[in-house]
């Protein structure tokens, strides 16, 4: 991402907007090696490496904090019909790089967009249309996320870790009404 920003900076200087909390600047499962940083590249979707695609019956996206708080739930060693694939970029929308790790999936039947945002905010409202275009009608769209609210945050640090837990709940959940 770094990378790509200061190329971009000789044809198209915009600046580089990243929302993230503190929590995640140091975490193991979101860090880059210095060799990765150096080889690699940046890819704006990641597919769920441990997941076997002839298993895998729903796909859970999702961008920022929550991957962290799903792939760490001990709710998912039971369940390998669960792919976890990261949106690491949201604008402009990786309708093609989306669609070629969902085509991955032979047995895919449903696909869940999972955000610990409220409904009107975090990007929900604006991946439900792009999503809708690369899903079409193959696979049902399902949103998990807290309701939709005036308030950005419950108020409580017990409370949100309560909602929090039911929001991964409900993502690894068979049905979800």
């Amino acid at each position: 991402m770094l990378r790509r920003q200061a190329a971009l900076l000789r044809t198209d200087p915009l600046p580089l907007i990243v929302l993230t909390p503190k929590s995640l600047l140091r975490h193991p499962a979101v860090y880059s090696p210095p060799r990765e940083l150096a080889e690699g590249r940046f890819q704006a979707v990641i597919d769920d490496l441990d997941a076997d695609p002839a298993a895998v019956r729903r796909v859970v996206l999702c961008s920022g904090k929550v991957y962290v708080d799903l792939a760490g739930s001990p709710r998912r060693a039971g369940h390998a019909q669960t792919a976890i694939v990261r949106v690491e970029q949201l604008y402009p929308f990786p309708a093609d790089d989306i669609r070629r790790v969902l085509e991955r999936y032979g047995g895919l039947a449903e696909v869940r967009w999972v955000q610990e945002e409220p409904q009107n905010m975090g990007a929900w409202e604006y991946v439900r249309p792009e999503l809708g275009c690369v899903l079409g009608s193959r696979w049902p769209l399902r949103y998990i996320g807290r309701d939709r609210t005036a308030s950005t945050a419950e108020g409580s640090h017990a409370w949100h870790a309560a909602n929090q837990e039911r929001l991964i709940e409900r993502a690894y959940a068979d049905s979800v009404e």
